[in-house]
Order: C-alpha cells, then structure tokens, then sequence
C-alpha cells in the first residue's frame, strides 16, 4: 500500500502566497522550456446532459512531479468539480490527490503573471483588464507580484460587478484601480492588457493597442471562441503557453490564421522555450506581444507540488492508502 496525502479545497485556500504561485509556476515552465513533457487538455463534449470532461497532464522531471487535472463542468448539477493527481517523477508512486477548485485562479493567475514577466516591458506600470469574476482576480493578484502597478482600469459588461471588483483591489493593491465603461477606455494607453472573459467574440480593438503593449489572453481555449481579434495577433508577437495547443484550441489564433491573416510560422515560441531562454521573447520596447494562456498541466502540476509540500510541513490533510498494481492486479 502506497500513502498518499488527500488535500481539501478548504485546506488548499490560503495556504500559499500568489508570489509562491508564480515562483512555482515559473519554475514549471522552465522544465517546460528545456523539454519537459506536457500535452494539450483532452475535451470530451456530452450533449445531454450538456456538460464536458477536460484532462490534462504534465510530467516536470526538475520539479521531481508529475500529475494530472481533471474536472467535468456542467451536466446535471451545472457546476465544475476538479481533482488534481500528484506523482512522483522517478519513483511513480502517487503523492496526493488535491480538490482543485480553490487552486484554480491562483495557479491560472501566476502562468498569466509568467507571461507578464517574460513578455512585458520592464516599466510596464499601467493595466488594462476586461472581466470581474475570479479568474480576473488571480491574473491582477499574479501580475501585481510581476509589475509594480501604478494604474489598473476594469472592465466588464455589468456596470455593478466591475465596480465592486474596482472597490475591493482598491483596497487590497497599492495601485489606483478604477472601473471604467468600456473595454477601449480600459486598453487606450495601457502597457498590458489582461483579458479574463467567457467570451464569444472579441472583446477590445486591436488597433487601440500602444507599440510596446503586452497582451495576456486567457479565456480562449475553444476554438469556436476568441477574446483577441485578428489584428492583435497579427501585430503581436504570438507566444502561447502549449504550441500543440494553439493549433487545437486557441480560438483567436485559428481564426486568424483560417482567415489568412497570419500563417503557422506565427507562432513564435512556447512561453517555456522564452523562459528557459530557449528562444527569444520581446525583442524592442516597441513589440506587441501575446501571451495566449488556454491552461496547461504545467502550471497546474508546479502548483500542486508546492502546495503540498506546504501541507506536510503544516501537518494537513488526511492520509489514503492506494494499492500499487503489483498487489491489486491479481485476477483472481
């Protein structure tokens, strides 16, 4: 029997910084960059109930992890449940098996905060963020750890949700965070814009981006659906988190490219390969770059081996015991 630590959400909630996020990301991506093994998310669609299973994996050799994230998101209950399996990379013993719901902003949030880091100007002090639920939360808690902010505009369709986003990081940041009324006040002037919506089309003009503007899109991974018109990508240098992925499920990225607008060689590199140094990032203050951010089990997997070693050192959880294959497949 093999013991493995089982973590709840409750648990997993406060018990890291968003600094200790983005440390852990960071590093995850790096053994990404120098050839670590991660595959796209595998979706399977249900059409009634309407619902979707999503999976995802990543083995970080570096980090001595690896694991997969798998959640199913609708169906009956319309709701989204996650569990996060833990290994270790050289003995494949299981390590934990987390619930990861209250993970998820934070681990999303310090990969976007990854793409800010690598990919944004140095004195970029002014952001430009288009959505107001959690997600958007966890990318300005990760890209506030990235950037010193001086200027955070927010945007979101209900006037009421913006404005009480805009009031609460108010109080929780040292940057002046104000709501504004559209998506083009919010990107005009910005040096990083982060889009965190659930949309189907296009959520700011392209043309209002400033030379030098860094861009971090993370709510596109179906490739029906885009947050990035054509003329962002076709300005930015393209950097998403999966090059596999871009070609499956990075909805801005497919559309430009069936409408011609750019070709495969636009992607420019994995953000693993920049952070590794594998491959170059910026290259001027005047670049607009794209950091395409669909979810991977990188950022997962280095998130979950951070958060459980902070257990066992705080002595939480519960322990399960798992049968390794050699005691349970007797077929008898």
């Amino acid at each position: 029997m093999t013991d493995v630590r089982f973590l709840t959400s409750d648990e997993i909630s406060g018990l890291a910084t968003p600094a200790e996020y983005v440390d852990a990301v960071r590093e995850g991506y790096r053994d990404r960059g120098n050839g670590a093994p991660a595959e796209p998310r595998t979706k399977l669609v249900n059409a009634d109930p309407p619902g979707m299973l999503t999976g995802y994996m990543a083995v970080l050799p570096s980090l001595g992890v690896m694991g997969g994230y798998t959640y199913s998101a609708g169906f009956g209950d319309v709701d989204a449940h996650f569990f996060l399996q833990l290994f270790d990379s050289e003995s494949g013993q299981p390590l934990a098996l987390l619930d990861g719901a209250s993970l998820n902003p934070f681990k999303t949030g310090a990969a976007g905060a990854v793409g800010v880091d690598t990919l944004a100007r140095p004195d970029a002090s002014t952001l430009a963020l288009v959505g107001s639920g959690a997600q958007a939360a966890g990318q300005l808690r990760g890209v506030s750890e990235v950037r010193d902010l001086e200027t955070v505009n927010v945007y979101s369709p209900t006037k009421e949700n913006r404005e009480a986003f805009a009031a609460e990081f108010n109080d929780e940041l040292d940057a002046a965070v104000a709501a504004v009324s559209s998506s083009d006040a919010a990107v005009e002037g910005a040096d990083i814009v982060v889009t965190a919506t659930n949309a189907s089309e296009p959520v700011f003009d392209g043309d209002l981006l400033e030379p030098g503007a860094h861009v971090t899109a993370m709510g596109q991974y179906d490739e029906g659906k885009r947050e990035l018109d054509t003329t962002t990508i076709e300005r930015a240098t393209y950097v998403p988190d999966l090059r596999a992925r871009a070609f499956e499920d990075a909805g801005a990225f497919l559309y430009a490219l069936e409408a011609g607008v750019v070709d495969e060689d636009h992607v420019h590199a994995e953000l693993g390969e920049v952070v590794a140094g594998v491959e170059s990032g910026r290259e001027s203050a005047e670049d607009v770059t794209v950091f395409d951010s669909g979810g991977t089990g990188i950022e997962t997997v280095a998130a979950a081996k951070m958060l459980y070693e902070k257990a066992v050192d705080a002595g939480l959880g519960q322990t399960i015991s798992l049968s390794p294959a050699s005691e349970a497949l007797t077929g008898r």
